[in-house]
């Protein structure tokens, strides 16, 4: 499923990784410069993982007939709809307003800019497609519960891509952008 989408699954390119020596992730909290901010956005990514982790599971407990498709649909609406409108959000502010204040403090920034412009682009791709999916499930369960099922099944595909989209990116854009709100002391 992951190469019917334009999804890096490479480490971020060295280029990328300017600060990251001098600031590594495992001396982020204890640095002066972690402001409540920075633990905010951090945050905010790491509920993505888990929304995407719990939509997974549920995938895999309704196809395994652990889990109800009543009991289902009814988390995947509300996990689902949490996630996309979330992460939407949250993209459109990074490109409106965090990207351009990380690119005015260090113009390195640029480097990675492209790069994580390019995954927002591709992540509303799989969005758009989890989100069909999504619907057609919560309408067949009604309907037709093979059918359902059967779209579950091609939910559980997107699902994957979408935690393994977010592990990518997420993790390199905070290892590009946190160096850099620490080194030039940002978002105070």
């Amino acid at each position: 499923m992951l190469d019917t989408y334009a999804i890096r699954q490479d480490d971020m390119p060295q280029e990328m990784r300017f600060l990251l020596d001098q600031y590594p992730r495992d001396s982020w909290e204890a640095h002066p410069c972690f402001k409540e901010k920075t633990k905010h956005w951090l945050g905010a990514h790491e509920m993505f993982r888990r929304i995407a982790e719990r939509i997974r599971l549920d995938t895999e407990g309704v196809l395994s007939k652990e889990v109800g498709l009543d009991d289902y649909v009814g988390r995947l609406s509300y996990y689902g709809g949490n996630l996309v409108g979330n992460l939407q959000g949250h993209h459109g502010w990074e490109d409106h307003s965090y990207f351009p204040e990380l690119s005015a403090a260090d113009p390195r920034f640029d480097l990675g800019l492209e790069l994580l412009e390019q995954d927002h682009f591709n992540l509303d791709k799989v969005l758009s497609d989890f989100t069909r999916t999504a619907n057609r499930v919560i309408k067949l369960s009604a309907l037709d519960e093979a059918q359902a099922y059967d779209e579950a099944g091609d939910l559980h595909a997107t699902s994957n891509t979408i935690e393994a989209f977010l592990k990518r990116h997420l993790s390199d854009e905070e290892e590009l952008a946190v160096p850099i709100i620490l080194h030039h002391r940002l978002r105070g």
